[in-house]
């Protein structure tokens, strides 16, 4: 099994597109981050966990699953970093390969001493394009193959079929 253990707050810094967005809301970046890391695990299979830092969100220890993601926010005066090496350490076992998405230098070569493997956040952002294009290829394959009836209908018939079937 592959986990991919996300530094939410670095992540949200590094890739452009969140970093103008958290500079407006940093509640919608944060949503928006984990819609994307959403898209890569049901791309990729793999489990995929987001930390966020207590010191941008007050409060208690929250953990929560959205779109199939598990979300943490660390407790007061926990940083992202401690909790991600935390869950390398915990996670770790022979039939799992840990990766963990930052940036931060000093992160890296910490859970590299946990037997993870590190992609920057430069590097996930440009795997979630290819993976982008991957299901809009995809997608584009599905919409142009028109559906077959069992009924032979003339295309004149089959598109006011189609205009009654939108209207509902």
């Amino acid at each position: 099994m592959d986990i991919l253990i996300v530094d939410g707050y670095n992540i949200i810094g590094a890739w452009p597109e969140l970093r103008a967005l958290k500079n407006i809301d940093l509640a919608a970046a944060r949503d928006r981050l984990i819609e994307s890391m959403a898209e890569y695990q049901a791309y990729t299979g793999y489990r995929v966990i987001i930390v966020f830092d207590a010191y941008f969100v007050k409060g208690i220890e929250k953990k929560y699953k959205n779109f199939n993601v598990e979300v943490i926010f660390t407790r007061e005066n926990e940083t992202a970093d401690e909790r991600i090496e935390k869950l390398a350490i915990s996670l770790s076992n022979r039939k799992t390969q840990i990766h963990v998405a930052t940036s931060d230098y000093t992160e890296q070569w910490a859970i590299f001493g946990q037997g993870a493997l590190r992609k920057s956040a430069r590097e996930l952002l440009t795997e979630m394009e290819v993976i982008k294009k991957r299901i809009e290829k995809s997608l584009k394959k599905i919409q142009t193959k028109k559906p077959t009836s069992k009924i032979p209908l003339s295309d004149e018939v089959a598109e006011i079929f189609e205009k009654w079937r939108r209207e509902r």
